[in-house]
Protein backbone atom coordinates (compact mmCIF):
# COMPACT_ATOMS: atom_id res chain seq x y z
CA UNK A 1 0.00 0.00 0.00
CA UNK A 2 1.18 3.52 -1.00
CA UNK A 3 1.53 6.09 1.77
CA UNK A 4 1.36 8.75 -0.93
CA UNK A 5 -1.32 11.06 -0.77
CA UNK A 6 -3.39 11.93 -3.39
CA UNK A 7 -3.15 16.25 -3.30
CA UNK A 8 -7.27 16.61 -4.31
CA UNK A 9 -7.87 14.36 -1.31
CA UNK A 10 -5.15 16.60 0.64
CA UNK A 11 -7.44 19.64 -0.51
CA UNK A 12 -10.88 17.79 0.28
CA UNK A 13 -9.49 17.16 3.84
CA UNK A 14 -8.23 20.32 4.49
CA UNK A 15 -11.72 22.14 3.59
CA UNK A 16 -13.60 19.87 5.64
CA UNK A 17 -11.02 20.48 8.77
CA UNK A 18 -11.34 23.97 8.17
CA UNK A 19 -15.18 24.15 7.95
CA UNK A 20 -16.04 22.40 10.54
CA UNK A 21 -13.46 24.57 12.44
CA UNK A 22 -14.92 27.80 11.44
CA UNK A 23 -18.14 26.75 13.16
CA UNK A 24 -16.11 25.41 16.21
CA UNK A 25 -17.98 22.15 15.52
CA UNK A 26 -16.61 18.45 17.18
CA UNK A 27 -17.00 15.42 14.77
CA UNK A 28 -19.87 15.04 16.77
CA UNK A 29 -21.48 17.39 15.98
CA UNK A 30 -20.67 17.30 12.30
CA UNK A 31 -21.71 14.03 12.81
CA UNK A 32 -25.10 14.24 14.07
CA UNK A 33 -25.97 17.49 11.45
CA UNK A 34 -24.56 15.36 8.27
CA UNK A 35 -25.80 11.67 9.17
CA UNK A 36 -21.99 10.44 8.47
CA UNK A 37 -20.32 8.42 10.75
CA UNK A 38 -17.81 10.40 13.75
CA UNK A 39 -15.11 7.66 12.52
CA UNK A 40 -15.81 8.35 8.69
CA UNK A 41 -15.34 11.71 9.03
CA UNK A 42 -11.90 11.64 11.35
CA UNK A 43 -10.64 9.44 8.29
CA UNK A 44 -11.73 11.66 5.43
CA UNK A 45 -9.77 14.90 7.94
CA UNK A 46 -6.55 12.61 7.85
CA UNK A 47 -6.91 12.37 4.19
CA UNK A 48 -6.62 8.27 5.27
CA UNK A 49 -9.89 8.02 3.21
CA UNK A 50 -11.65 9.58 0.17
CA UNK A 51 -15.04 10.49 0.78
CA UNK A 52 -17.97 9.06 -1.74
CA UNK A 53 -20.23 11.57 -3.71
CA UNK A 54 -22.76 10.74 -1.21
CA UNK A 55 -21.06 11.32 2.04
CA UNK A 56 -19.36 14.35 0.41
CA UNK A 57 -23.56 15.78 -0.21
CA UNK A 58 -24.18 15.03 2.83
CA UNK A 59 -21.41 16.95 4.50
CA UNK A 60 -21.55 20.18 1.77
CA UNK A 61 -25.54 19.91 3.27
CA UNK A 62 -24.55 20.35 6.75
CA UNK A 63 -22.05 23.24 6.02
CA UNK A 64 -24.44 24.82 3.88
CA UNK A 65 -21.81 24.67 1.13
CA UNK A 66 -22.16 23.16 -2.45
CA UNK A 67 -19.94 20.43 -3.10
CA UNK A 68 -18.10 22.12 -5.41
CA UNK A 69 -16.94 24.42 -2.57
CA UNK A 70 -15.36 21.27 -1.42
CA UNK A 71 -13.66 20.10 -4.39
CA UNK A 72 -12.42 23.73 -5.62
CA UNK A 73 -8.77 24.86 -4.75
CA UNK A 74 -8.65 27.61 -2.73
CA UNK A 75 -6.65 30.21 -4.72
CA UNK A 76 -8.87 31.69 -7.04
CA UNK A 77 -7.31 32.09 -11.13
CA UNK A 78 -9.04 33.61 -14.28
CA UNK A 79 -7.33 30.71 -16.18
CA UNK A 80 -8.50 27.21 -15.98
CA UNK A 81 -6.64 24.87 -18.05
CA UNK A 82 -8.18 21.02 -18.07
CA UNK A 83 -4.37 19.65 -17.90
CA UNK A 84 -4.14 21.56 -14.60
CA UNK A 85 -7.11 21.24 -13.33
CA UNK A 86 -7.53 17.95 -10.97
CA UNK A 87 -10.39 15.76 -11.28
CA UNK A 88 -12.16 14.02 -8.22
CA UNK A 89 -13.22 10.54 -8.20
CA UNK A 90 -15.74 9.14 -6.24
CA UNK A 91 -13.99 5.84 -4.77
CA UNK A 92 -17.88 4.02 -4.70
CA UNK A 93 -18.97 4.38 -8.38
CA UNK A 94 -16.58 5.58 -10.72
CA UNK A 95 -18.32 9.29 -11.08
CA UNK A 96 -15.99 11.80 -12.01
CA UNK A 97 -15.54 15.35 -11.05
CA UNK A 98 -13.96 18.54 -12.07
CA UNK A 99 -14.69 22.32 -11.02
CA UNK A 100 -14.61 24.63 -14.17
CA UNK A 101 -15.04 28.18 -12.20
CA UNK A 102 -13.05 28.90 -9.32
CA UNK A 103 -13.97 29.48 -5.63
CA UNK A 104 -14.33 33.85 -6.25
CA UNK A 105 -16.97 33.14 -9.41
CA UNK A 106 -20.37 34.18 -8.32
CA UNK A 107 -21.62 30.89 -10.15
CA UNK A 108 -20.24 27.11 -9.41
CA UNK A 109 -19.89 25.28 -12.54
CA UNK A 110 -18.73 21.65 -12.63
CA UNK A 111 -18.47 18.90 -15.38
CA UNK A 112 -19.49 15.69 -14.15
CA UNK A 113 -18.56 11.87 -15.82
CA UNK A 114 -21.12 9.48 -14.61
CA UNK A 115 -20.33 5.91 -15.61
CA UNK A 116 -23.21 2.90 -16.93
CA UNK A 117 -24.84 2.08 -13.58
CA UNK A 118 -24.09 4.86 -11.18
CA UNK A 119 -26.41 6.27 -8.68
CA UNK A 120 -25.61 9.50 -6.85
CA UNK A 121 -28.23 10.62 -4.28
CA UNK A 122 -28.13 13.98 -2.53
CA UNK A 123 -30.40 15.15 0.35
CA UNK A 124 -32.72 18.02 -0.14
CA UNK A 125 -30.66 20.13 2.25
CA UNK A 126 -27.65 20.15 -0.45
CA UNK A 127 -30.07 22.45 -2.27
CA UNK A 128 -31.70 24.71 0.63
CA UNK A 129 -29.16 27.60 -0.09
CA UNK A 130 -28.62 27.42 -4.46
CA UNK A 131 -30.53 27.54 -7.88
CA UNK A 132 -29.15 24.40 -9.93
CA UNK A 133 -29.05 23.33 -13.41
CA UNK A 134 -27.49 20.29 -14.99
CA UNK A 135 -27.45 20.16 -18.64
CA UNK A 136 -26.76 16.87 -20.53
CA UNK A 137 -23.80 17.22 -22.71
CA UNK A 138 -23.08 13.60 -24.04
CA UNK A 139 -25.17 10.52 -23.17
CA UNK A 140 -27.84 10.18 -20.90
CA UNK A 141 -29.08 10.98 -17.49
CA UNK A 142 -32.60 10.01 -15.84
CA UNK A 143 -32.67 12.55 -13.13
CA UNK A 144 -34.74 12.50 -9.96
CA UNK A 145 -35.99 15.53 -8.80
CA UNK A 146 -38.11 13.84 -5.74
CA UNK A 147 -40.82 11.63 -6.82
CA UNK A 148 -40.56 13.49 -10.51
CA UNK A 149 -38.35 11.11 -12.96
CA UNK A 150 -37.25 13.15 -15.90
CA UNK A 151 -35.19 11.23 -18.84
CA UNK A 152 -32.18 13.79 -20.17
CA UNK A 153 -30.86 13.10 -23.83
CA UNK A 154 -27.68 15.28 -25.27
CA UNK A 155 -28.25 19.40 -25.07
CA UNK A 156 -31.68 18.74 -22.58
CA UNK A 157 -31.38 20.95 -19.26
CA UNK A 158 -33.15 21.45 -16.53
CA UNK A 159 -33.63 24.04 -13.67
CA UNK A 160 -34.33 22.26 -10.01
CA UNK A 161 -36.66 24.21 -8.58
CA UNK A 162 -37.44 23.95 -4.69
CA UNK A 163 -35.12 21.86 -2.60
CA UNK A 164 -36.11 18.33 -2.27
CA UNK A 165 -34.14 15.05 -2.88
CA UNK A 166 -32.34 14.49 -6.49
CA UNK A 167 -30.42 11.23 -7.80
CA UNK A 168 -28.67 11.04 -11.06
CA UNK A 169 -28.39 8.09 -12.21
CA UNK A 170 -27.13 6.57 -15.38
CA UNK A 171 -28.95 3.36 -16.85
CA UNK A 172 -27.60 3.60 -20.04
CA UNK A 173 -24.36 1.76 -21.14
CA UNK A 174 -22.77 4.65 -22.55
CA UNK A 175 -20.95 6.92 -20.26
CA UNK A 176 -22.93 10.71 -18.94
CA UNK A 177 -21.26 13.82 -19.24
CA UNK A 178 -22.96 17.28 -17.94
CA UNK A 179 -22.78 20.03 -16.29
CA UNK A 180 -23.81 21.20 -13.08
CA UNK A 181 -24.64 24.88 -12.54
CA UNK A 182 -25.04 26.57 -9.19
CA UNK A 183 -25.82 29.39 -7.71
CA UNK A 184 -26.19 30.71 -4.03
CA UNK A 185 -29.43 32.01 -3.53
CA UNK A 186 -29.02 33.27 0.64
CA UNK A 187 -27.02 33.11 3.43
CA UNK A 188 -27.18 30.56 6.34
Amino acid sequence: MSNIVDPLVEQIATRISTEREQRRWTLSQLADASGVSRAMINRIERAESSPTAVVLGKLAAAFQVSVSALLAPTEPSGVHRVAETPEWRDPATGYRRRQITGPGFPTDIAEVHLPPGAHIPYPAASLAFQREAVWVLEGHLTFHEGDVVHDLGPGDSIEVGEPVACVFANTSEEECRYAIILTRVGRP
